[in-house]
């Protein structure tokens, strides 16, 4: 194959991917009625990150496709933290955290410096989620409703966004980023 269609391959069949990679992990809570071995700091950092970097290739104009599947797996991610804090007995408690997201959304782009930076951290971001829900699982010793589907797929997606990052400018920047990015065990 030419790099172009396996440029083209590996854009659409992760973006066909994230269309559902949360859904095994979704209906695992759904079938247990338990959020019991998903961390809900893992899945708050794992949400600002995909907010950091969807607003960051946005904001310097990168092709749509990609980052498209960025606002799909953010649609996922809030519909797992509604069932995380539903099966915790606290959704009231969902609603500060949303109203954060949507205010740090608008705060990213007030000046060029702070997106940057937090583009920057947020490989650190990623690998915090990734250790707070390592952690969580450690300390339950219970992996509860954590689908091993759903972390398959995020190897699949993290693997082709590695090859499509590579060529780009300031790939390099990326490409530090989605290996970090995709969730362990969810």
């Amino acid at each position: 194959m030419e790099a172009g269609p396996l440029l083209h391959f590996c854009n659409w069949s992760t973006l066909v991917v994230c269309m559902v990679i949360k859904f095994p992990q979704i209906f695992a809570l759904l079938s247990a009625k338990s959020s019991r071995g998903v961390s809900l700091k893992s899945l708050l950092l794992e949400l600002a990150g995909f907010l950091v970097f969807l607003r960051y290739q946005s904001y310097y104009s990168y092709p749509l496709l990609t980052y498209l599947e960025y606002p799909i797996l953010i649609a996922q991610d809030v519909i797992l933290l509604l069932c995380v804090f539903h099966y915790n007995g606290n959704i009231k408690q969902a609603i500060p955290y949303i109203a954060v997201f949507l205010g740090g959304w608008y705060l990213l782009t007030l000046q060029k410096w702070i997106i940057d930076l937090a583009m920057n951290l947020c490989t650190f971001i990623s690998a915090a989620s990734k250790f707070a829900q390592l952690q969580y699982l450690w300390e339950a010793k219970d992996s509860g409703a954590v689908s091993a589907l759903t972390w398959s797929m995020s190897a699949y997606t993290c693997a082709t966004r590695i090859g499509v990052q590579r060529p780009k400018p300031r790939g390099l920047l990326n490409l530090a980023w989605f290996p970090a990015t995709r969730p362990p065990l969810r």
